[in-house]
């Protein structure tokens, strides 16, 4: 067995529960490709599944390390490999679901991701640099050394450009590259779409209802655990903004629009990696009744494989 199948799109577009049916409907289980809920006691901000979704399907590479914790995309690409090879031992399908770009390809077109360990002077160097306000400097740097890492690097996220730049200053070499040779999954990379305007609508609506259910008091929990916000995990969507409205900087209303404005922003940088025009992914637009038509096609698949 080396079947995959793949489910992409942007936030809040109904992946989790899609892959929820299929993985039911398959005998599947489900492999997170998402770079926010490998954290633990991160729940509401990141949509993580509940309690009752994890028991009806087994999940894995959710709430796999603390928040103050490093995690690289060599690792993530290794445990997810390893997931799935034990997803197979049990006669079992694997779903990769998530919309992290580099979380997902990183699997399905198999990159080989030199090994660098952080090098601690070269990082407080450009740190420090980023500090008074080179930042778009490092990333104009980047993209001489490496354009492709650099179209996929937000320039305003300064941690993955500086660990791009890292990468590419200890071992000359871009940060990931495709292999010459295929990867062992045989893949059906399934995307998921909608009206951009509904789509903005409909995440206003679950960020909002994320503050209903504590996302407020998640963040200040967080906080009294001793995760500050200078944390990478920290630095996620919703958390940095409900952050500054715990320490003063900003009002609630405020924090909530920027959570909203940001969320939107996500989803035009998560059309970059999953691109409309990319023939491997066969889109369906949710706003239809798409379930049946998704179960045929897997079928298909899985018995001409």
């Amino acid at each position: 067995m080396n079947n995959l199948i793949a489910i992409v799109g942007p936030t809040g577009v109904g992946k989790s529960r899609l892959a929820l049916r299929l993985a039911h409907k398959f005998n599947g289980e489900i492999v997170s490709a998402d770079s926010r809920q490998i954290y633990r006691y991160m729940d509401i901000g990141t949509a993580k599944p509940d309690r009752q979704e994890l028991s009806l399907v087994p999940h894995h590479l959710v709430d796999i390390i603390n928040p103050d914790e490093l995690f690289s995309l060599a690792q993530y690409q290794q445990l997810a490999s390893k997931a799935i090879y034990t997803i197979y031992q049990r006669q079992k399908l694997p779903l990769l679901i998530g919309g992290s770009g580099q979380y997902l390809w990183s699997v399905v077109e198999g990159w080989e991701i030199p090994k660098v360990a952080p090098d601690p002077d070269l990082r407080y160097k450009l740190e420090e640099k980023a500090a008074r306000g080179g930042g778009e400097e490092l990333y104009r740097e980047l993209l001489m050394r490496d354009p492709i890492a650099a179209k996929r690097v937000d320039r305003r996220n300064i941690r993955r450009v500086i660990r791009a730049l890292e990468v590419s200053k200890t071992k000359n070499q871009p940060l990931h590259r495709k292999p010459e040779k295929s990867t062992p999954y045989n893949v059906l990379i399934i995307g998921l779409t909608m009206d951009r305007a509904e789509l903005y609508r409909r995440i206003d609506s679950r960020i909002d209802s994320m503050v209903e259910r504590g996302l407020v008091e998640e963040v200040k929990k967080l906080i009294n655990m001793g995760y500050n916000l200078d944390l990478s995990s920290m630095s996620s969507i919703g958390y940095r903004q409900i952050g500054e409205f715990l320490e003063g900087k900003a009002i609630l209303e405020a924090a909530i629009q920027q959570i909203k404005f940001e969320s939107h922003r996500l989803v035009r940088q998560q059309y970059n990696w999953f691109s409309p025009k990319d023939d491997r992914i066969r889109w369906f637009d949710v706003q239809n009744s798409i379930e049946p038509e998704v179960a045929t096609l897997v079928d298909r698949f899985i018995k001409e494989a």
